[in-house]
This record gives structure tokens, sequence and C-alpha cells, in this order.
């Protein structure tokens, strides 16, 4: 029989105090309750705890944050609870502990008497080949062996970074039974730790925190793989918030690392209604560790080939708008406004990386413009027109040698053609001219008619103001421009102003010791943009 309740604080200004009660125990901020908790997170009548019979029943009073039990959010009923259960009011958690249960139920410490109870300290090589064997050398188990082999094929299956590290963390998750998983990786000059990716397990509340900094840290440090148990002698961690808030009764923080240097780590953890982890479960996420962090190098470092791509890619467009004192930020201007128009009309992510790339060098034809057409201060006749027209081409002439810029070309060739086929350079109409080609072609010709510049001259167009710009665009739906692009462009009117304000505020990038002109220029361009190409 247990008549008797006690509930011993684990977190928050609750922490290291007792409630008791042999019949009722009331939640909240209220003076005249029996657990007063002064906690922004807490209803001034939050929940309360009853006796009915020899049970113990947990009910939410329409709490704001809501009450939980072993990280499950209470409904409308009530809920028994148990010895070892860990009970939330709002964010404030504590333990339910029933001073008759048998010795056979012993209380667990509380959360933050953490210590390092094992240890992997292996090589890259030695982690890889506990793939196939765990560390007494018998084959895995089923489970186990699936699981690793997932995470090979994550690596050859996945380009992108972030659901790379996302999939790897959810099955580290599902395998091991984590209640929780973060994976915190190394980054600047100082190897500072972020958090990158973060998973929940069965039962988990995705409101506390993910990761324990400290045990990250020692991790990274030492260079070992850490498992940890709930023991008492532990004065690094305790204290610590994080393994606190996260009910974290039993953690496993294994490196991340390859022949060349430590990435970060990968951090599970269970809680108290969860068994411990084992040195086994250890052995298990440092193999898979071992495993994908290749993978996870290799990512990182076509982010930064692809930043610094970017980056050339941006100086490439500033040497062209040098040449041009009149189109200063104008392919920062277009390709800002395209990726606006992009995600208005919900383009997939290939396609505005396409826009990404294909914006600052849509006018990289006139690279191979004579200076005095590109620089010329007075109208414009029909010939010269003509061969400002045709950038277009050359631009396309110029990327036609780099098969990595296939995906760009109809950006570069074909953002002066019309929805009713009257365009340059090919008299493409409707739906037969590229869709990011489109997209480019408003943004281009709205800043076109924003702008001060020469040619406008030529076409009788005088410099608009963004309104009148707006109106254009509108008035041009259908003949000039895609209706579907012009509809969505205006739906982005008040972005497109701000992105426009503050581009032409913010200079233009400079580059010295380029030689710019002609015939040289385009094979200038050529040489450049093959020399950081994409592998």
């Amino acid at each position: 029989m247990r008549h008797q309740i006690r509930l011993r604080g684990i977190s928050g200004e609750a922490k290291g105090r007792i409630w008791e009660s042999d019949s009722l125990l009331r939640a909240g901020r209220l003076s005249n309750l029996e657990i007063i908790l002064e906690d922004s997170s807490v209803s001034r009548r939050h929940a309360e705890i009853h006796r009915s019979d020899s049970s113990w029943w947990l009910r939410d009073l329409d709490s704001t944050n809501g009450t939980y039990v072993n990280g499950v959010r209470l409904g409308s009923g009530e809920r028994q609870i148990h010895p070892r259960d860990i009970v939330q009011f709002g964010k404030v958690a504590m333990m339910v502990e029933m001073p008759e249960a048998s010795e056979a139920e012993p209380v667990p410490p509380s959360s933050d008497q953490i210590i390092v109870e094992a240890e992997a300290s292996s090589t890259w090589q030695e982690g890889l080949d506990r793939i196939i064997h765990d560390r007494n050398h018998s084959p895995r188990p089923g489970d186990q062996l699936m699981a690793l082999l997932r995470a090979g094929h994550h690596l050859v299956s996945i380009q992108s970074e972030e659901e790379l590290l996302s999939s790897i963390l959810h099955d580290a998750v599902s395998v091991l039974d984590a209640q929780r998983g973060a994976i915190v990786l190394a980054e600047g000059p100082e190897g500072k730790l972020r958090l990158k990716a973060t998973a929940t397990g069965r039962g988990a509340n995705s409101t506390r925190s993910f990761f324990s900094n400290a045990l990250a840290t020692r991790c990274m440090t030492q260079g070992r793989s850490i498992l940890c148990c709930s023991v008492e002698e532990d004065d690094e961690l305790r204290g610590a918030l994080s393994i606190a808030d996260g009910a974290m009764a039993s953690v496993l923080c294994v490196l991340l690392r390859t022949p060349r240097k430590n990435l970060g780590v990968i951090h599970l953890d269970r809680s108290y209604w969860q068994r411990p982890f084992t040195e086994d479960d250890l052995h298990l996420a440092d193999a898979l560790a071992a495993h994908v962090s290749a993978g996870i190098e290799c990512a990182q470092l076509m982010r930064r080939q692809r930043e610094l791509f970017l980056q050339t890619i941006s100086v490439m467009a500033s040497a062209i708008e040098m040449r041009d004192a009149y189109t200063g930020g104008h392919t920062a201007r277009v390709t800002n406004y395209s990726l606006l128009l992009a995600d208005a009309m919900k383009l997939s992510p290939s396609d505005k990386e396409k826009i990404q790339l294909g914006g600052p060098l849509h006018d990289i034809g006139k690279i191979g413009i004579d200076d005095n057409i590109l620089r010329k201060p007075d109208k414009l006749t029909d010939a010269e027109f003509e061969k400002m027209k045709s950038h277009t081409v050359l631009g396309d002439e110029i990327l036609r040698s780099i098969p990595e810029m296939a995906g760009i070309r109809p950006i570069v060739r074909s953002h002066h053609e019309r929805w009713d086929g009257r365009g340059y350079p090919d008299n493409l109409a409707g739906q037969d001219i590229d869709l990011l080609a489109r997209v480019v072609a408003v943004a281009d010709s709205f800043d076109a008619m924003t702008t001060k510049r020469p040619y406008n001259d030529h076409l009788t167009r005088k410099v608009k103001s963004a309104e009148e710009a707006f109106a254009e665009v509108e008035r041009c739906a259908g003949t000039q421009f895609d209706p579907d692009c012009a509809k969505a462009f205006l739906s982005v009117r008040a972005e497109v102003i701000q992105t426009m304000q503050s581009t032409r505020n913010s200079g233009l990038f400079s580059i010295t010791g380029l030689n710019i002109g002609g015939e040289r220029s385009a094979s200038t361009a050529t040489s450049m943009l093959k020399s950081v190409k994409r592998v």
C-alpha cells in the first residue's frame, strides 16, 4: 500500500526541494497551493496530484504550457503516476518518489549526478572495424548492422549537408532507442561547437535541451567517446542546466572524426524511465560515428567549395559591372529580385540554386561587348543596339565549354525573350522559354526600368519609380512577361522595394588587375570559371 507521495525538484528553482502529501498536491503560482512555483512557464493553477485508494493520479488544470509525464503531455483526463516518473509543470521538472515503495524499486539520483562510466578511445580505422563486429568480436545483430548500412547509404544518396546530418541522427536515435539526439560540429578558427541537427525518439519532449555543452566539449577536448550514467560524484557536470532540463539520466557522447581531424560529436540521451546505455551501446554508437564521419567531412568540403564558387561568380559579376558605371549593383539586385520571385512561386531548392548562380552571370556576355558601346553616354545606333543584344549569345558561348554550367545557360541566353515571342535572341514564346529565364526576365526588366542606363534611351524608356515599374510589369503580363511570373512578382512588392533600397546602398565589390574587353575578356572569363568549377 502506498499512501504517501513525494515530489523531488530536479530543474529550475524547484531543484533540490521536496513536497510530500498523503492525499493531495496542487501546483501553480498561487500562494494557497501545496506546490508554489514562481516560474513564468507555470500557470496560476497548473495541475494537481490526488490519491484514489492506493493509486496516485495527475490532472492538468487547463494550464498554458502543459503538464507532462515522462515527456508526454497530458490531455483532458487523468493519468496514473508511479515511482521514478518525471512530472513536468511547464518547464519545471520533478521526480515522483513513494516512500512505501519496496527496495526493488529504488529511487534514482537527481539528474545532475552524471559521471563518465566508460570511454571509447579508438582510432577512425578501429571504429570502422566495429561495423561488422562488436567489441567482443561477435557479429552484430541484424538491426544494428542495418542501421550502419543505412548510414552508409545516406553518404552516397544525399547531397545536402543538412539532410545528411538529419538522416544520420534519426537512424542513431532509432537504433539506440534514445529519447533525443543532437549533432554538434566544430566551426570557425576557434573550433566552437555549434548545434547542426536534432532528433527526438519515443516519448521525448522536444522543448527540452538537446545536448550538454560540457559533455560535448569534454568529448572533443579529450578526443574520446563517452558513456555517462547517473552517479553522485561528477563536480564538472553537477548543476548543468541542460542535463536537468533535458531529464538526461544516461548520455552517450561519441566523437565524429577522420584521420585528418575531429569534426564534432553525436550526443544521445535516455531518461529515467528508460534503461541506461551500456558499454555495448557506446561501442555501437562509436562505430556509427566513425562510419559517417568521412561523409560529413566531404559534405563540409563541398559546401565550402560551393561558397568559394559563389564568391568567384560575384567577383566575375562585379568585373562586368566595373566596365559600366550605369549598371552598378545591377546583377546583385536582379539576383535578389529573382530569388524573391522564386520563393513566391515556390520553386524547388535546385531551381533557386540555379538562380543564385545564373543571376550574377546573366549578363556575362557583356564582357565581350566593346567599351565604346557599353559605356557610350548617348543613345545607341540601331547597329550598336544589335551588338549590345548579342551579349545573350556571347554569354551562352562562354558557358558552353563548362559542362557544370549547363543548368544556368538558359538564364544567360533567354532572359530577354518575351512571352509573346518578340524577344531575342531566338524569338521563343510562352512556355518554350525556360522557366528560370522567365523569372530572371521580370527581375531584369524591373531593374532596367528603375535604373538610369544609356541604352534605355534607345528604347524610349525613362527611369521609372518603383510603383510605375510595378504597374508596367502588371500591364505587360501576358505580352512581355509570363503572367504567372508577373503576378507572383507583384505579390512580393514590399520585399522587392526593401531589397532595391538595401542593395543600392551597399556599394560595389571592387576588383583590380583584370584585363577586360572584347574577345580576350571572353577567354579570361571562361578560364576563370573553369578554374573554380565545382567537382
